[in-house]
């Protein structure tokens, strides 16, 4: 009898499963970084290419569904960090790295530090919305820390000088990327500071990658905006850039355009409402001005009717008032006085005795005694009479008295 055969032969397609089942279990997630080569997209819209070194390469296949979610797209020569499982291709018994994200090679690192940083910041408050300060609403000097020859620079001028040319800029000028930037930049902040000739500052820079950032992610730049006495914009990179630099500032900008809209007014919304309220101050002069020239014409007034002199004339009229008066008076009495004078004077002509000289009597008084005698017995022969008339008196001598006896 000949010798059992007691070999266990797999068939390649086994042989191949096995392996890619040892492969998926036995590293789990792992990180690759390298240079792509060989990249293919097919029309079914998944991506294959090899990541390589100086030595050696593994082939790549990132899906469809995963690289819809991918922020970058890979280039031959690019040099990539990707996130994945080793798995198998069975039919050709290639293993390969089934890519499930992908990041430019050193920017992990870059973004472990930043996420480092930003999380003890945080921690110590430097974040903290209380601690941040309102602009000033119309500031005289503007300081910008930035590169002097960058497009972030010009940016700023160009609106600064179209919305609000009244303001003074200086310019603080430093590196914005390298390895000298973040101390540069954090000096440069200090400077500005202690010069104090500034009501803001903006720190800006252009656009770039996260390593180009870098500096605006250093604790050094970032304890020095902390620390400022001045109020500080941050416009660093794109609108989609977020830096440290960024979360510890006063105000973040959108970009260096947008910081210099943020810190000045638009000089046309001034110069209307500067209008407006130039109107608004004329209609409130002309109405208090009316109001203080009624309010001076009622003291006027006042015035006059409690003035003496005033008084004094209001007196004088009466006076004048009562003098008429009294002379109308006066001669209302005079003229009844008047009549009843005559009235008396006819009443007394009438019994007057010169009423009766005209009809031809005569007064006769004694030239003696200036007796007047009516009864001749009291007369004697020789005596001096005076006889008066209506017209002249006549004076004689009694020669001879006759007694008539009453019948």
């Amino acid at each position: 009898m000949g010798q059992q055969d007691t070999r266990n032969v797999l068939s390649v397609t086994a042989l191949n499963r096995a392996a890619r089942q040892l492969l998926e279990g036995g590293l789990g997630v792992v990180w690759v970084e390298g240079e792509v080569s060989n990249l293919a997209q097919p029309s079914s819209g998944h991506w294959y290419f090899s990541l390589k070194d100086r030595d050696a390469q593994v082939r790549c296949a990132m899906f469809r569904p995963r690289n819809a979610l991918c922020t970058i797209a890979p280039r031959d020569g690019m040099q990539l960090l990707a996130r994945g499982r080793i798995s198998l291709y069975e039919p050709r018994g290639d293993y390969q790295l089934i890519v499930e994200h992908l990041e430019l090679a050193g920017e992990g690192a870059l973004r472990r530090a930043f996420e480092e940083l930003k999380a003890k910041l945080q921690a110590e408050g430097l974040f903290a919305n209380e601690r941040k300060r309102p602009l000033p609403t119309l500031p005289e000097t503007i300081g910008v820390v930035t590169s002097p020859t960058g497009a972030a620079i010009r940016d700023i001028l160009h609106i600064l000088g179209r919305r609000f040319p009244a303001a003074q800029v200086i310019i603080y000028p430093v590196p914005v990327q390298g390895a000298a930037a973040p101390a540069a930049i954090s000096a440069m902040l200090d400077l500005a500071n202690s010069r104090a000739e500034c009501d803001v500052l903006i720190v800006a820079r252009g656009g770039g990658s996260l390593e180009d950032l870098q500096a605006f992610n250093d604790e050094r730049v970032a304890r020095a905006i902390a620390r400022s006495a001045l109020p500080v914009v941050s416009a660093v990179g794109h609108e989609t850039d977020i830096t440290i630099a960024d979360l510890v500032a006063d105000v973040r900008a959108p970009t260096p355009s947008g910081a210099a809209e943020l810190v000045v007014p638009d000089r046309q919304v001034w110069l209307q409402r500067l209008a407006q309220l130039q109107q608004r101050l004329q209609r409130l002069w002309q109405r208090s001005n009316q109001d203080a020239l009624s309010a001076l014409e009622r003291l006027q007034q006042r015035l006059q009717r409690a003035h003496p002199g005033t008084r004094l004339a209001q007196q004088v009229q009466r006076l004048d008032e009562l003098e008429q008066r009294r002379q109308r008076a006066w001669q209302a009495l005079m003229t009844a006085h008047q009549g009843r004078l005559q009235e008396l004077a006819r009443a007394l002509h009438a019994v007057s005795p010169l009423a009766t000289l005209e009809r031809g009597f005569a007064i006769v008084t004694r030239t003696s005694d200036g007796r007047a005698l009516t009864d001749a017995s009291l007369l004697q022969p020789g005596e001096r009479l005076r006889a008066r008339l209506a017209r002249g008196i006549v004076e004689a001598t009694v020669e001879q008295v006759t007694i008539e006896t009453p019948t």
